[in-house]
């Protein structure tokens, strides 16, 4: 994979991975004879959307620049786009130039570290826009079976979430829900790809994983796009056995694409138990 994103391609490979995942049964599209594409044709989904077959195409193909917000809505209606796939079209069809942020380096400020010190029975990991884990607490790095990060001034290569998930054997056995790990990190490197073209770092870690992993090119060749959101999440740790995690998303105001990302377990719970063992054990 180029490390250069190319929005207009990645609009046309979008369009065309959710056409594919229409059927016209779900669209009231008359099935006649036998279909020789997956899902929607191209004049279906263009009737669809109200929209002249050689634009839609145009679209596609990359070839088309300046999309109205009108198309765009009717698309997305027609696609049946979540919010997030929603936002992902519009950043696709209107790239936007990255802020002067990428060229810095990603730091935690001293308060929130201390803010994630003091969650106490909670597990968490402050994470930047390309997966780095930036920081965290005890029980957070523990977790993941992980030793604490070295301060950014040391010199020393951070933890990368996506590069453990896909490259390192061990994180199949801390995620017996291993696939859904994968589908929601791939997830969130497209949205992060989409939000800012012009990160060659995070474009790079793209073309890494492409080239090392081929689950990465499978579901990434799916489209999936998501941001970070909370969910409930199954571990297998090492230590001490299974667990059942809710995880809670922050997103800090001052640098939306660092998240801290909690960890936990109602209380009286096995999996509570387990994880106030993992403290007492990190």
């Amino acid at each position: 994979m180029s490390s250069t994103w190319s929005s207009s391609m990645e609009l046309g490979a979008f369009l065309r991975s959710r056409r594919a995942a229409l059927t016209p049964e779900e669209t009231g599209v008359p099935s006649c004879g036998q279909r020789r594409v997956p899902g929607l044709r191209r004049e279906e989904l263009a009737h669809l959307a109200g929209i002249s077959v050689t634009y839609y195409t145009r679209l596609e193909r990359g070839e088309s620049h300046q999309v109205s917000d009108s198309v765009l809505d009717s698309l997305a209606d027609v696609l049946r786009l979540t919010p997030d796939e929603r936002a992902y079209l519009v950043r696709l069809a209107r790239p936007g130039r990255a802020g002067s942020r990428l060229g810095e380096p990603e730091r935690v400020r001293p308060a929130v570290q201390a803010l994630v010190e003091a969650a106490g029975s909670q597990a968490a990991i402050i994470v930047g826009r390309r997966a780095d884990l930036l920081g965290g607490n005890r029980l957070g790095y523990a977790l993941w079976n992980l030793p604490a990060p070295q301060d950014a001034a040391s010199g020393a290569p951070r933890p990368n979430i996506a590069r453990i998930t896909f490259l390192d054997p061990s994180a199949r056995d801390l995620f017996p829900d291993w696939e859904a790990q994968a589908k929601d990190l791939t997830a969130y490197l497209r949205h992060a790809a989409a939000h800012h073209p012009d990160d060659q770092r995070l474009h790079a870690l793209i073309g890494e994983l492409s080239v090392h992993s081929p689950d990465f090119v499978r579901i990434w060749s799916e489209h999936p796009v998501s941001d970070c959101l909370p969910s409930r999440r199954e571990y297998r740790h090492p230590q001490v056995g299974s667990m059942t995690l809710d995880e809670e998303v922050v997103r800090l105001t001052d640098d939306p694409g660092v998240r801290i990302i909690f960890s936990g377990a109602p209380e009286g719970t096995p999996s509570a138990e387990r994880l106030r063992l993992l403290a007492t054990l990190s």
